[in-house]
């Protein structure tokens, strides 16, 4: 997975559009993608979306009355849980409301083209996306993005890799598997490398590249997907001005393990988030940030 997010803090994220996440499978159409970032939004589409906005609000609007009315014969316990589905359903309310305003947002400019025909396999989709991520925050379309890479079985386009890139990654120790494995996850990571390179090659404002201006971070949730492992993750952070040039080692098996978490929670940290706690988070890595 990766994760990109600009750190430039002169904006709030209320005033940009919603955060771009590409997951498979199967990857999103890249198209699609494409036009609901770039092309304006058709006056007919606006009315269809329109209209689909004001029946959820309106099916919203009784679900909120039907709950209130409930509420005067709950106990505490229950009372607890229905106030964790009001949360639910105001932030289904928030998304609906960033939406109607992404419809009269006037989309950027740009002379990036997909190709004719959209390609198929895994080598040639996994650049679109990072090109497409780049192009995202080069025109502050959004401040977030994620390209999650999780039950991906069409084919590669790797001459001798005949499985699905998932299929590999349950690997069982056998060497055939893992040398594929090893040959797919090269490619990943070259990807990656020309995603940084092409960021670092973006120059925004006072001189400055995107990758300066942007945090990336690659990595699974899994140390090893063979046995589904959530042990030892291999996690890479780069750009944002950050501390590099070291590898860190955290222990995995006593006591004194340190969860992915912490990581994540630092990185809202700097992004201004002011939170105690991510997931199972206990502490941040002020050593790296």
């Amino acid at each position: 997975m990766t994760l990109a997010a600009k750190n430039r803090s002169t904006l709030g994220p209320a005033s940009h559009g919603p955060a771009t996440v590409l997951r498979s499978p199967p990857f999103f159409n890249l198209q699609k993608i494409f036009d609901t970032l770039f092309l304006e939004t058709s006056e007919s589409q606006k009315r269809r979306l329109a209209r689909s906005h004001r029946l959820n609000s309106s099916i919203l609007d009784v679900v909120h009355d039907a709950a209130n009315d409930y509420k005067k014969r709950l106990n505490p316990g229950d009372l607890s849980k229905l106030d964790e589905y009001f949360t639910s359903t105001r932030e289904i309310e928030l998304r609906l409301t960033k939406s109607a305003e992404w419809m009269e947002r006037a989309k950027p400019d740009t002379d990036y083209n997909l190709p004719e025909p959209l390609p198929y396999t895994f080598v040639e989709k996994v650049p679109l996306y990072y090109d497409l991520i780049r192009l995202t925050l080069m025109t502050d379309s959004s401040r977030v993005a994620t390209f999650g890479i999780s039950d991906w079985d069409g084919p590669v386009g790797i001459e001798g890799i005949a499985q699905g890139y998932h299929t590999i990654t349950h690997h069982g120790r056998e060497k055939a598997r893992l040398a594929q494995l090893k040959v797919v996850e090269g490619f990943l990571f070259e990807s990656f490398a020309k995603f940084l390179a092409d960021l670092k090659n973006t120059k925004v404002e006072h001189d400055t590249s995107l990758l300066d201006s942007t945090t990336v971070l690659l990595g699974s949730g899994m140390g090893n997907a063979s046995n589904h492992s959530n042990r030892n993750l291999p996690l890479l952070l780069a750009g944002g001005g950050l501390k590099y040039g070291q590898h860190r080692s955290y222990s995995k098996y006593n006591d004194n393990k340190t969860p992915a978490g912490n990581l994540l929670l630092s990185l809202l940290h700097r992004f201004g988030v002011e939170r105690d706690q991510f997931g199972d988070s206990d502490g941040s890595l002020s050593e790296l940030i």
